[in-house]
């Protein structure tokens, strides 16, 4: 009983002795969501209790999308943009079938001395999709993320300031 007493004080003093600090962040990942591989532009914030952060974010998934029924025909070296129902030349814009959809995240980290973090998260876009995630440190405000759960995965940078 005294070593629990014990370690809920050393844990305690910990959390409570070191200021709580906050750093937004960048973050660019390459991602596979819902089925569609594209990236993930976003930016976040943390707020540091000693060993522990606690992360939100909101960003964009940009991907490509279907452009249905729109195509882009060869037509003998000089591609062109056309309607597939009727045949009709059209607007290039038209074929581009880039999309944005956006996205939120919540995180818990523990970070070690280090500079590798590991934790748990959840992303909020069409479902709430749960992950694990890592992160390593390449320089002091520059990291190296991961994350990987049920239909997601994503991996990239975090650049904090």
């Amino acid at each position: 009983m005294k070593k629990m007493l014990l370690g809920a004080a050393v844990a305690a003093a910990t959390f409570c002795a070191a200021p709580a600090s906050a750093q937004i962040g960048l973050e660019a990942n390459g991602a596979r969501s819902e089925e569609k591989w594209g990236g993930e532009l976003g930016v976040g914030y943390a707020v540091h209790v000693g060993p522990i952060s606690l992360r939100g974010a909101a960003g964009g998934f940009i991907y490509q999308g279907d452009s249905d029924p729109y195509y882009m025909d060869d037509n003998g070296g000089s591609p062109r943009c056309r309607n597939g129902n009727n045949g009709q030349y059209a607007d290039d814009v038209e074929c581009d079938a880039t999309k944005i959809k956006a996205y939120g995240r919540v995180e818990g980290l523990f970070n070690s001395p280090t500079g590798f973090a590991i934790g748990v998260g959840a992303r909020i876009s069409d479902e709430v999709r749960p992950y694990g995630t890592m992160a390593f440190a390449l320089a002091p405000k520059l990291k190296l993320k991961g994350n990987a759960g049920p239909h997601y995965f994503a991996a990239g940078v975090t650049l904090g300031f």
